[in-house]
């Protein structure tokens, strides 16, 4: 299929052919329109085109996250994931509307004509995969030109539910574009007089003929809103587009003692305090959709809100097509511009440059689709890039690009004695991004094909935790040796079934762990090489938080921090001693405000050779500090590593001191060269690690030691 994407480092646009994304927990949708949002969309676009220079001074949080990772991982490091970010082209578009083409939610059927919404969902391409609380049927009478338009209309509609104004009441619009007059509309459905303000003359005409009873530029402004309201405004709705505050103040000259300004554009946020306070008036950021905005719950997993939260994102949807039904919203009027997919860069040229008046812009999908309808894109391999593999290396499949994969895995890629074949993302857009950077023979978004593909004979897996342990279940079964990303699983029956996958399949599987692959870590267990005392470890992580919304803290996708990363901690303790972890003892803080309850955390294991080692986990300290320090001590004699960028080894008071200045090296090089070159993994090892995780949860609930017993699950 083909779908639209920006050049995050050129700010270009393109049309590129990607594969059909396959249905999750909502619908595949065949577009029939999609519609371009002026502002949103063009703001990135500039963003886009600007200089290095130009996007850090635009972001300057994400300049800070930069500079806190070069002090951590180091320049080299920080600079090629900040230019990995920028070379993946970004998806365009959040409204459009078309026909379900495959279901995988209650309440929808296929052939039912949908309207769509949600960035990263709802995108200019010919097929778009949305969750089911952002999918609404379009009723009757409406056509999917009009229904196109119903994301914006839906943030149109919580504007003025935000406004909270009622029948009679008068309401100024400042910003006549496409929201506002669509907020224009709505306030007179709802029985309300409006004013309408803009400093284009067309845009106050065309608010006139849609219904507003006043119009007005600044100039004779306070004039005229005396004239239409001698109290002022009872709510304004802000839905002007500029860095200038000049909006705000001008809501707060408007409203009446104690109304409503309600801010739905992005706009300076400068709010005059004198003016706002005279009048006692409230100020509200109107946030997008509606309720279940930014909720991975509602919008991913499509866990919908109680009936008494009355107008969700999806119920705002479904209430905007219904006024375009009963013919109380014009849209016929706000279309300017309709484009075929294929001249989706001339679109944008013309909301870019202004060169001619537009309000509605819509690309139009042809019935049949003019890019291919299957799960899978072969790509010719360029000649500059052709890689040359040594005869009999092995062929691998991969599955998943997220940010670990495309940070710390896919660079690796190149230098590996391996025939890259498939690679099987969620999204088409990412699995044709990274398949074509790196050099696969195809892409998909279907990872079945991977396993039924017999060039295949070994599989990596980099998907979301929750995936590890099935995925890794049926490639085994496919016949195929595994790399799977950690954690092995999410949970002990997880656990135990891919052990019984393991041990029927007769196939390796290797379990990325990578710290005990970095040459630090070899150099340290050699130190201790020829010990005669048990050992004392501990293993510092000073993390930083990571935002509570993010997936890793999903109970169902993530299993949160102390299983997704204190694996990686136990794992380099067993590597170091050579011992199995028997007994683990752990203590959490209790969650309170932002924290969570498995966040910051110590563990203390014992080792079946008597040594001991504490993992201490917290997100509570100074993200300048190291992030990794572990410390080991055994027969007079100390060893440390900190952030993998520096080695320190002391015995008889002397002391020799490794360190790395441009880079970390977390091994991830040399686990993927073991991998393919056939090395038997500790495969026993990283059962011991996950099952420790899973008893440190435990030991946490109930404050008791538990023991660490690998013939628990199988082995």
């Amino acid at each position: 299929m083909k779908q639209v994407l920006l050049d995050l480092q050129s700010g270009s646009i393109q049309v590129e052919d990607v594969p059909v994304p396959t249905v999750t927990r909502g619908v595949v949708v065949r577009n029939a329109y999609s519609l371009i949002s002026a502002g949103t969309e063009s703001s990135l676009i500039n963003l886009a085109g600007q200089s290095l220079v130009g996007k850090a001074k635009a972001r300057p949080d994400d300049v800070k996250k930069v500079l806190q990772k070069i002090g951590t991982d180091g320049p080299l490091s920080a600079y090629q994931q900040a230019m990995g970010r920028l070379s993946r082209p970004e998806p365009l578009g959040y409204s459009c509307a078309g026909t379900v083409v495959t279901t995988g939610a209650d309440g929808f059927e296929v052939g039912d004509r949908v309207a769509c919404g949600g960035a990263g969902h709802a995108v200019h391409a010919e097929y778009v995969s949305v969750p089911k609380n952002l999918c609404v049927r379009i009723p009757d009478g409406v056509s999917f030109r009009e229904a196109a338009f119903t994301t914006v209309g839906s943030i149109a509609m919580h504007g003025v539910r935000n406004a909270e104004v009622t029948v009679g009441e008068n309401v100024a619009v400042i910003g006549l574009g496409l929201i506002g007059l669509l907020c224009v509309q709505i306030l007179k459905a709802a029985g309300c007089r409006v004013i309408g303000i803009d400093i284009d003359r067309e845009k106050l005409a065309l608010a006139a003929d849609l219904g507003a009873d006043v119009v007005s530029n600044y100039d004779g402004l306070s004039e005229r809103m005396k004239a239409f309201s001698p109290f002022g405004a009872d709510a304004v709705i802000i839905t002007a587009a500029t860095r200038s505050s000049a909006p705000i103040e001008a809501a707060g000259r408007l409203v009446r003692d104690k109304g409503r300004v309600v801010v739905v554009g992005n706009v300076g946020m400068n709010v005059p305090r004198d003016i706002f306070y005279e009048k006692e008036a409230e100020v509200v950021v109107s946030r997008s959709y509606g309720p279940g905005r930014y909720d991975r719950n509602y919008e991913e997993k499509g866990v919908d809100y109680p009936i008494y939260v009355r107008w969700t994102e999806r119920r705002n949807m479904e209430a905007f097509l219904e006024l375009v039904r009963q013919k109380k919203i014009d849209l016929d009027r706000l279309i300017t511009h309709t484009f075929p997919l294929d001249d989706a860069p001339e679109a944008y040229n013309l909301i870019n440059t202004g060169k001619e008046r537009f309000i509605g812009v819509l690309l139009q999908y042809s019935p049949n689709g003019s890019g291919a309808s299957g799960t899978v894109t072969r790509l010719p391999e360029p000649e500059t890039r052709r890689r040359k593999v040594p005869a009999g290396a092995r062929t691998l499949g991969c599955i998943g690009a997220g940010v670990h994969a495309q940070s710390a895995l896919y660079p690796c890629l190149p230098g590996l004695p391996v025939n890259l074949a498939g690679l099987a993302t969620a999204t088409g857009l990412s699995a044709q991004t990274v398949a074509k950077k790196y050099g696969f023979s195809y892409c998909t978004t279907d990872y079945h094909k991977i396993l039924d593909d017999p060039g295949i004979d070994a599989v990596m897996i980099a998907t979301r935790n929750d995936l590890h342990a099935p995925m890794a279940i049926d490639a085994l079964r496919a016949g195929k040796d595994v790399f799977v990303e950690k954690p092995l699983a999410t949970d002990i029956d997880g656990l135990r079934r891919i052990v019984e996958a393991w041990n029927e399949s007769g196939h390796r599987l290797m379990v990325g762990f990578n710290r005990r692959y970095s040459p630090l870590s070899g150099r340290m267990k050699e130190f201790f090489g020829n010990r005669a005392t048990p050992m004392v470890l501990h293993y510092r992580v000073n993390a930083g938080q990571i935002p509570p919304e993010h997936w890793v803290h999903d109970d169902e996708q993530g299993g949160g921090m102390l299983i997704s990363e204190c694996c990686h901690f136990i794992d380099f303790m067993q590597y170091i001693t050579g011992a199995r972890p028997v007994q683990v003892y752990a203590r959490a803080i209790e969650p309170t405000g932002t924290l969570r309850k498995y966040d910051n955390f110590q563990a203390t294991l014992t080792f079946d050779d008597g040594s001991i080692g504490t993992v201490t986990y917290t997100t509570l300290g100074d993200r300048s500090y190291p992030k990794e320090t572990v410390e080991v001590f055994c027969d007079n004699a100390v060893g440390r590593i900190t952030d993998f960028r520096d080695l320190e080894l002391r015995r008889d008071g002397k002391a020799s001191r490794e360190r790395r200045w441009l880079a970390q090296d977390k091994g991830f090089a040399e686990e993927l060269l073991a991998f393919v070159k056939g090395e038997e993994p500790d495969f026993v090892g990283s059962v011991a690690t996950t099952l420790a995780t899973f008893r440190a949860w435990e030991s946490i609930d109930t404050g008791v030691p538990q023991e660490i017993d690998i013939s628990t699950v199988g082995l």
